[in-house]
Protein backbone atom coordinates (compact mmCIF):
# COMPACT_ATOMS: atom_id res chain seq x y z
CA UNK A 1 0.00 0.00 0.00
CA UNK A 2 1.50 3.49 -1.08
CA UNK A 3 2.52 5.46 2.14
CA UNK A 4 -0.01 8.47 1.53
CA UNK A 5 -2.70 5.65 1.35
CA UNK A 6 -1.35 3.82 4.21
CA UNK A 7 -1.90 6.75 6.39
CA UNK A 8 -5.34 7.65 5.06
CA UNK A 9 -6.40 4.09 5.90
CA UNK A 10 -4.90 4.34 9.34
CA UNK A 11 -6.58 8.20 9.92
CA UNK A 12 -10.33 6.95 9.00
CA UNK A 13 -9.83 3.52 10.86
CA UNK A 14 -8.94 5.29 14.50
CA UNK A 15 -11.94 7.61 13.25
CA UNK A 16 -14.28 5.59 13.14
CA UNK A 17 -13.22 3.64 16.09
CA UNK A 18 -13.24 7.39 18.38
CA UNK A 19 -16.95 7.61 16.81
CA UNK A 20 -17.63 4.49 17.65
CA UNK A 21 -17.04 4.30 21.51
CA UNK A 22 -18.02 8.14 21.99
CA UNK A 23 -21.24 6.92 20.80
CA UNK A 24 -21.38 3.72 22.93
CA UNK A 25 -20.80 6.05 26.28
CA UNK A 26 -23.81 8.11 25.34
CA UNK A 27 -25.83 5.02 25.00
CA UNK A 28 -24.96 3.75 28.34
CA UNK A 29 -26.01 6.49 30.43
CA UNK A 30 -29.14 7.64 28.20
CA UNK A 31 -31.42 5.76 30.51
CA UNK A 32 -30.76 7.60 33.65
CA UNK A 33 -31.85 10.55 34.26
CA UNK A 34 -29.65 13.92 35.08
CA UNK A 35 -30.23 12.98 39.25
CA UNK A 36 -28.85 9.37 38.44
CA UNK A 37 -25.66 10.51 36.76
CA UNK A 38 -24.63 13.07 39.52
CA UNK A 39 -24.88 10.51 42.44
CA UNK A 40 -21.28 9.08 43.61
CA UNK A 41 -21.51 5.73 45.25
CA UNK A 42 -18.17 5.68 46.82
CA UNK A 43 -15.13 7.86 46.56
CA UNK A 44 -13.51 5.21 44.05
CA UNK A 45 -16.16 5.57 41.84
CA UNK A 46 -16.79 8.66 39.73
CA UNK A 47 -19.99 9.85 39.10
CA UNK A 48 -21.28 9.58 35.39
CA UNK A 49 -21.93 13.06 34.64
CA UNK A 50 -18.38 14.20 36.42
CA UNK A 51 -17.41 10.38 33.47
CA UNK A 52 -18.46 12.04 30.70
CA UNK A 53 -17.24 15.44 31.12
CA UNK A 54 -13.51 13.59 32.16
CA UNK A 55 -13.43 11.58 29.29
CA UNK A 56 -13.87 14.61 26.71
CA UNK A 57 -11.12 16.58 29.11
CA UNK A 58 -8.90 14.32 27.96
CA UNK A 59 -9.09 14.69 24.52
CA UNK A 60 -9.16 18.25 24.63
CA UNK A 61 -6.37 18.63 27.04
CA UNK A 62 -4.00 16.19 25.43
CA UNK A 63 -4.55 16.61 21.73
CA UNK A 64 -6.72 19.68 21.10
CA UNK A 65 -4.77 22.02 23.28
CA UNK A 66 -1.87 22.13 20.71
CA UNK A 67 -4.26 22.66 17.80
CA UNK A 68 -3.74 25.75 15.97
CA UNK A 69 -7.32 27.62 16.05
CA UNK A 70 -8.60 25.21 18.75
CA UNK A 71 -11.10 27.44 21.01
CA UNK A 72 -12.19 25.38 24.69
CA UNK A 73 -16.17 25.86 25.09
CA UNK A 74 -15.02 26.86 28.89
CA UNK A 75 -11.75 27.20 30.07
CA UNK A 76 -13.00 26.55 33.66
CA UNK A 77 -13.60 23.10 32.85
CA UNK A 78 -9.34 22.15 32.80
CA UNK A 79 -9.66 22.58 36.22
CA UNK A 80 -13.13 21.51 37.09
CA UNK A 81 -12.52 17.52 35.21
CA UNK A 82 -9.18 17.08 35.73
CA UNK A 83 -8.57 13.99 37.53
CA UNK A 84 -5.21 13.64 39.47
CA UNK A 85 -2.62 15.14 36.70
CA UNK A 86 -0.59 17.18 39.41
CA UNK A 87 1.69 19.16 36.46
CA UNK A 88 -2.27 20.98 35.57
CA UNK A 89 -2.15 22.57 38.88
CA UNK A 90 -5.38 21.71 41.51
CA UNK A 91 -8.41 19.62 40.94
CA UNK A 92 -11.27 18.45 42.89
CA UNK A 93 -11.07 16.22 45.36
CA UNK A 94 -11.92 12.60 44.29
CA UNK A 95 -14.48 11.83 46.83
CA UNK A 96 -16.59 15.30 46.21
CA UNK A 97 -17.28 14.85 42.37
CA UNK A 98 -21.14 13.87 43.24
CA UNK A 99 -21.11 17.14 44.53
CA UNK A 100 -21.19 19.38 41.23
CA UNK A 101 -24.50 20.11 40.36
CA UNK A 102 -22.93 22.56 37.76
CA UNK A 103 -22.11 22.44 35.19
CA UNK A 104 -25.92 20.37 34.07
CA UNK A 105 -25.95 16.93 32.75
CA UNK A 106 -27.21 19.32 29.35
CA UNK A 107 -23.79 21.37 29.66
CA UNK A 108 -21.78 18.36 29.97
CA UNK A 109 -22.99 17.07 26.77
CA UNK A 110 -22.60 20.05 24.99
CA UNK A 111 -19.20 19.70 26.15
CA UNK A 112 -18.68 16.07 24.82
CA UNK A 113 -20.05 17.86 21.34
CA UNK A 114 -18.00 20.68 21.34
CA UNK A 115 -14.92 18.29 21.62
CA UNK A 116 -15.90 15.28 19.65
CA UNK A 117 -16.97 17.81 16.83
CA UNK A 118 -13.47 19.30 16.68
CA UNK A 119 -11.58 15.58 17.05
CA UNK A 120 -13.67 14.24 14.60
CA UNK A 121 -12.12 17.25 12.13
CA UNK A 122 -8.45 16.36 13.49
CA UNK A 123 -8.75 12.62 12.77
CA UNK A 124 -9.69 13.69 9.17
CA UNK A 125 -5.87 14.26 9.10
CA UNK A 126 -3.09 12.41 9.62
CA UNK A 127 -3.46 11.70 13.49
CA UNK A 128 0.28 10.01 13.26
CA UNK A 129 1.84 11.99 15.72
CA UNK A 130 -0.75 11.83 18.22
CA UNK A 131 -2.40 7.79 17.07
CA UNK A 132 -1.03 6.69 20.55
CA UNK A 133 -2.54 9.07 23.30
CA UNK A 134 -6.07 8.72 21.22
CA UNK A 135 -5.42 5.10 21.53
CA UNK A 136 -4.37 5.59 25.31
CA UNK A 137 -7.92 7.77 25.98
CA UNK A 138 -10.10 5.07 24.19
CA UNK A 139 -8.48 2.59 25.45
CA UNK A 140 -8.51 3.66 29.19
CA UNK A 141 -11.44 6.07 29.56
CA UNK A 142 -15.01 4.62 27.62
CA UNK A 143 -16.14 1.86 29.95
CA UNK A 144 -19.63 3.57 32.03
CA UNK A 145 -21.92 2.75 34.47
CA UNK A 146 -24.49 -0.18 32.40
CA UNK A 147 -27.78 -0.91 31.75
CA UNK A 148 -29.77 -2.85 34.31
CA UNK A 149 -32.71 -3.08 32.05
CA UNK A 150 -30.71 -4.64 29.21
CA UNK A 151 -29.27 -7.23 31.79
CA UNK A 152 -30.62 -11.06 31.58
CA UNK A 153 -31.28 -12.72 34.82
CA UNK A 154 -27.95 -15.12 35.55
CA UNK A 155 -29.64 -18.80 34.92
CA UNK A 156 -27.84 -20.88 37.50
CA UNK A 157 -26.87 -24.19 36.83
CA UNK A 158 -26.41 -27.68 38.64
CA UNK A 159 -23.31 -27.80 39.48
CA UNK A 160 -19.74 -26.56 38.38
CA UNK A 161 -17.39 -28.74 36.98
CA UNK A 162 -15.18 -30.93 38.84
CA UNK A 163 -11.98 -28.55 40.07
CA UNK A 164 -8.63 -29.79 38.29
CA UNK A 165 -5.02 -28.72 38.97
CA UNK A 166 -2.96 -28.52 35.73
CA UNK A 167 0.43 -28.56 35.80
CA UNK A 168 3.20 -26.11 33.85
CA UNK A 169 6.80 -26.28 33.23
CA UNK A 170 9.04 -23.74 35.24
CA UNK A 171 12.40 -22.60 33.78
CA UNK A 172 12.80 -18.93 32.76
CA UNK A 173 9.62 -17.43 30.49
CA UNK A 174 9.13 -14.20 28.55
CA UNK A 175 6.57 -12.28 29.86
CA UNK A 176 5.33 -8.41 29.21
CA UNK A 177 3.66 -6.69 25.93
CA UNK A 178 5.53 -7.22 22.52
CA UNK A 179 5.28 -3.65 21.49
CA UNK A 180 2.77 -4.77 18.80
CA UNK A 181 -0.36 -3.48 18.92
CA UNK A 182 -1.60 -1.01 21.85
CA UNK A 183 -0.63 -1.72 25.68
CA UNK A 184 -0.31 0.81 28.72
CA UNK A 185 2.74 1.82 29.42
CA UNK A 186 2.71 -0.88 32.63
CA UNK A 187 2.65 -4.07 30.59
CA UNK A 188 6.37 -3.39 29.55
CA UNK A 189 8.98 -3.71 29.21
CA UNK A 190 9.31 -7.50 27.67
CA UNK A 191 11.58 -9.22 30.35
CA UNK A 192 12.76 -12.81 31.57
CA UNK A 193 11.24 -14.02 34.58
CA UNK A 194 12.45 -17.79 36.25
CA UNK A 195 9.74 -20.01 37.73
CA UNK A 196 9.94 -23.41 39.80
CA UNK A 197 6.86 -26.05 38.02
CA UNK A 198 3.59 -24.88 39.00
CA UNK A 199 -0.25 -25.82 39.31
CA UNK A 200 -3.33 -23.61 38.32
CA UNK A 201 -6.38 -24.48 39.04
CA UNK A 202 -8.78 -25.42 36.36
CA UNK A 203 -12.07 -22.62 36.78
CA UNK A 204 -12.19 -19.95 39.53
CA UNK A 205 -13.67 -20.66 42.83
CA UNK A 206 -17.46 -20.19 43.42
CA UNK A 207 -19.90 -19.40 45.46
CA UNK A 208 -20.58 -22.16 47.37
CA UNK A 209 -16.71 -22.84 47.99
CA UNK A 210 -17.01 -19.38 49.24
CA UNK A 211 -19.80 -19.90 51.52
CA UNK A 212 -17.71 -23.22 52.82
CA UNK A 213 -15.48 -21.16 54.04
CA UNK A 214 -17.26 -18.82 55.36
CA UNK A 215 -19.32 -21.78 57.41
CA UNK A 216 -16.12 -22.88 58.70
CA UNK A 217 -15.43 -20.00 60.48
CA UNK A 218 -13.32 -17.75 58.10
CA UNK A 219 -14.06 -14.69 58.60
CA UNK A 220 -13.77 -15.42 62.50
CA UNK A 221 -9.96 -17.14 62.46
CA UNK A 222 -7.21 -14.64 62.65
CA UNK A 223 -4.59 -17.24 61.70
CA UNK A 224 -6.14 -17.40 57.96
CA UNK A 225 -5.33 -13.28 57.48
CA UNK A 226 -2.64 -10.84 56.73
CA UNK A 227 -2.21 -9.09 59.60
CA UNK A 228 -3.62 -5.78 58.47
CA UNK A 229 -6.26 -8.36 56.56
CA UNK A 230 -7.36 -9.25 59.61
CA UNK A 231 -7.18 -5.68 61.24
CA UNK A 232 -9.74 -4.57 58.01
CA UNK A 233 -11.88 -7.57 59.03
CA UNK A 234 -12.36 -6.35 62.29
CA UNK A 235 -13.15 -2.59 61.65
CA UNK A 236 -15.41 -3.04 58.67
CA UNK A 237 -16.88 -6.17 60.24
CA UNK A 238 -16.87 -8.05 56.78
CA UNK A 239 -18.40 -11.13 57.45
CA UNK A 240 -19.56 -11.77 53.31
CA UNK A 241 -18.67 -10.83 49.91
CA UNK A 242 -19.78 -6.87 49.57
CA UNK A 243 -23.19 -6.92 48.40
CA UNK A 244 -24.48 -10.03 49.80
CA UNK A 245 -27.20 -9.99 52.25
CA UNK A 246 -29.26 -13.06 53.89
CA UNK A 247 -32.48 -13.04 52.44
CA UNK A 248 -34.97 -13.15 55.72
CA UNK A 249 -35.27 -10.96 58.77
CA UNK A 250 -33.56 -13.57 61.09
CA UNK A 251 -30.45 -13.58 58.96
CA UNK A 252 -30.44 -17.64 58.42
CA UNK A 253 -31.67 -17.60 55.40
CA UNK A 254 -30.24 -18.19 51.52
CA UNK A 255 -27.67 -15.74 50.55
CA UNK A 256 -28.41 -13.19 47.87
CA UNK A 257 -26.57 -10.55 46.38
CA UNK A 258 -27.24 -7.13 44.62
CA UNK A 259 -26.59 -7.30 40.81
CA UNK A 260 -27.50 -5.19 38.08
CA UNK A 261 -30.82 -7.29 37.70
CA UNK A 262 -31.39 -6.24 41.26
CA UNK A 263 -30.81 -8.47 44.46
CA UNK A 264 -30.80 -12.31 43.15
CA UNK A 265 -30.12 -15.34 45.27
CA UNK A 266 -26.67 -16.46 45.20
CA UNK A 267 -25.84 -18.93 42.21
CA UNK A 268 -23.84 -21.69 43.75
CA UNK A 269 -21.89 -22.71 40.90
CA UNK A 270 -20.91 -18.93 39.69
CA UNK A 271 -17.58 -17.45 40.50
CA UNK A 272 -17.76 -15.63 43.65
CA UNK A 273 -17.13 -12.01 43.53
CA UNK A 274 -16.29 -8.52 44.94
CA UNK A 275 -14.22 -10.16 47.25
CA UNK A 276 -10.93 -7.82 48.08
CA UNK A 277 -7.06 -8.90 47.83
CA UNK A 278 -7.13 -10.26 51.80
CA UNK A 279 -10.53 -12.33 51.38
CA UNK A 280 -9.25 -13.81 48.41
CA UNK A 281 -5.39 -14.96 49.99
CA UNK A 282 -7.50 -16.10 53.74
CA UNK A 283 -9.74 -18.09 51.52
CA UNK A 284 -6.64 -19.40 49.14
CA UNK A 285 -4.94 -20.16 52.67
CA UNK A 286 -7.46 -21.95 54.23
CA UNK A 287 -8.07 -23.89 51.28
CA UNK A 288 -4.88 -25.32 51.00
CA UNK A 289 -3.81 -23.53 47.84
CA UNK A 290 -2.13 -19.88 46.93
CA UNK A 291 -2.60 -16.75 45.05
CA UNK A 292 -0.28 -17.07 41.83
CA UNK A 293 2.00 -14.79 40.63
CA UNK A 294 1.35 -12.51 37.88
CA UNK A 295 3.66 -14.26 35.98
CA UNK A 296 2.23 -17.22 36.68
CA UNK A 297 -1.18 -15.94 35.42
CA UNK A 298 0.59 -14.11 32.14
CA UNK A 299 2.33 -17.16 30.96
CA UNK A 300 -0.61 -19.39 30.81
CA UNK A 301 -2.35 -17.02 29.63
CA UNK A 302 -0.71 -16.29 26.76
CA UNK A 303 -0.54 -20.21 25.73
CA UNK A 304 -4.20 -20.09 26.23
CA UNK A 305 -6.42 -18.93 23.27
CA UNK A 306 -9.45 -16.33 24.03
CA UNK A 307 -12.25 -18.11 22.53
CA UNK A 308 -10.80 -21.80 24.10
CA UNK A 309 -11.15 -20.49 27.72
CA UNK A 310 -12.97 -17.14 27.71
CA UNK A 311 -15.98 -16.21 30.14
CA UNK A 312 -18.56 -13.85 29.86
CA UNK A 313 -18.00 -10.06 28.71
CA UNK A 314 -19.48 -6.98 28.62
CA UNK A 315 -20.60 -7.98 24.93
CA UNK A 316 -22.63 -10.77 26.07
CA UNK A 317 -24.58 -8.65 27.96
CA UNK A 318 -25.23 -10.50 31.32
CA UNK A 319 -23.12 -8.80 33.45
CA UNK A 320 -22.55 -10.71 35.78
CA UNK A 321 -20.18 -13.47 36.68
CA UNK A 322 -21.17 -17.33 35.36
CA UNK A 323 -20.56 -20.57 36.25
CA UNK A 324 -18.07 -22.49 34.15
CA UNK A 325 -18.71 -25.27 31.66
CA UNK A 326 -17.19 -27.96 30.02
CA UNK A 327 -13.53 -29.57 30.89
CA UNK A 328 -9.63 -28.44 30.92
CA UNK A 329 -9.01 -24.26 32.15
CA UNK A 330 -11.76 -22.56 31.76
CA UNK A 331 -12.41 -18.54 32.32
CA UNK A 332 -8.36 -16.81 32.21
CA UNK A 333 -10.37 -14.63 30.53
CA UNK A 334 -13.64 -12.82 31.43
CA UNK A 335 -16.38 -13.31 33.93
CA UNK A 336 -14.23 -11.94 37.33
CA UNK A 337 -10.94 -9.90 37.56
CA UNK A 338 -8.56 -12.37 39.19
CA UNK A 339 -6.44 -11.11 42.17
CA UNK A 340 -2.74 -12.36 42.20
CA UNK A 341 -0.21 -12.08 44.55
CA UNK A 342 1.90 -9.60 42.51
CA UNK A 343 2.32 -6.42 44.34
CA UNK A 344 1.61 -3.38 41.75
CA UNK A 345 5.30 -2.38 40.54
CA UNK A 346 7.21 -1.34 37.57
CA UNK A 347 8.92 -4.28 35.20
CA UNK A 348 12.48 -4.31 35.08
CA UNK A 349 13.47 -0.78 33.05
CA UNK A 350 9.98 0.86 33.62
CA UNK A 351 10.23 4.21 32.68
CA UNK A 352 6.82 6.49 33.14
CA UNK A 353 6.05 8.13 29.64
CA UNK A 354 7.58 11.69 29.49
CA UNK A 355 5.27 14.97 29.75
CA UNK A 356 1.59 14.48 31.53
CA UNK A 357 0.59 11.11 30.37
CA UNK A 358 3.66 9.97 32.50
CA UNK A 359 1.67 10.62 35.52
CA UNK A 360 -1.45 7.92 34.22
CA UNK A 361 0.54 4.71 35.71
CA UNK A 362 3.95 4.94 37.56
CA UNK A 363 2.67 7.16 40.37
CA UNK A 364 0.10 4.58 41.33
CA UNK A 365 2.88 1.82 41.66
CA UNK A 366 2.19 1.49 45.49
CA UNK A 367 0.18 -0.20 48.28
CA UNK A 368 -1.52 -1.75 45.04
CA UNK A 369 -1.54 -5.71 44.02
CA UNK A 370 -2.37 -6.99 40.78
CA UNK A 371 -5.37 -8.29 39.11
CA UNK A 372 -5.43 -10.29 35.55
CA UNK A 373 -8.18 -11.37 33.29
CA UNK A 374 -10.99 -9.22 32.89
CA UNK A 375 -14.47 -9.87 34.07
CA UNK A 376 -18.25 -9.77 32.68
CA UNK A 377 -17.96 -6.17 32.61
CA UNK A 378 -15.03 -5.28 30.51
CA UNK A 379 -15.10 -4.90 26.70
CA UNK A 380 -13.84 -7.97 25.26
CA UNK A 381 -11.30 -6.17 22.72
CA UNK A 382 -9.94 -4.73 25.57
CA UNK A 383 -8.29 -7.03 27.26
CA UNK A 384 -5.16 -9.40 26.45
CA UNK A 385 -2.49 -11.80 28.37
CA UNK A 386 -0.09 -9.05 29.25
CA UNK A 387 -2.55 -6.67 31.39
CA UNK A 388 -2.28 -5.41 34.19
CA UNK A 389 -5.77 -3.99 36.30
CA UNK A 390 -4.26 -3.18 40.06
CA UNK A 391 -6.28 -2.00 43.57
CA UNK A 392 -5.37 -1.46 46.96
CA UNK A 393 -5.90 -5.18 48.69
CA UNK A 394 -8.81 -3.79 50.56
CA UNK A 395 -10.93 -2.97 47.27
CA UNK A 396 -13.95 -4.98 46.49
CA UNK A 397 -16.24 -3.00 44.24
CA UNK A 398 -15.23 -4.41 41.51
CA UNK A 399 -16.15 -7.64 39.63
CA UNK A 400 -12.72 -9.07 41.86
CA UNK A 401 -12.79 -13.12 42.10
CA UNK A 402 -9.89 -15.87 43.05
CA UNK A 403 -8.34 -18.34 41.00
CA UNK A 404 -6.15 -20.85 43.18
CA UNK A 405 -2.60 -22.39 42.15
CA UNK A 406 -0.10 -24.32 43.99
Amino acid sequence: MHASHAQQFASSSLRRRYQEIRDNTLELTRPFSAEDQMLQSMPDASPAKWHLAHTTWFFETFILSSVPGYRPLDSRYKQLFNSYYKQLGSHPFRGSRGLMSRPSLEEVHAYRAWVDDAMLRYLEDDPEPTAALIELGLNALWSMPLRPERVSRPRPVSSAPPLEWTSFEGGVHQIGHDGEGFAFDNEGPRHEVLLRRFQLASRLVTNAEYVEFMQAGGYEKPELWLSDGWDTVCTQGWKSPLYWERSNINGDGPWSELTFSGMQEVDPSAPVCHVSFYEADAFARWSGARLPREEEWEIVAAQTPLESAKGSFQEDGLLHPQAARGTGLQQIFGDVWEWTSSPYVGYPGFEPAAGLVGEYNGKFMCNQFVLRGGSCATPANHIRATYRNFFPPHARWQFMGVRGAK
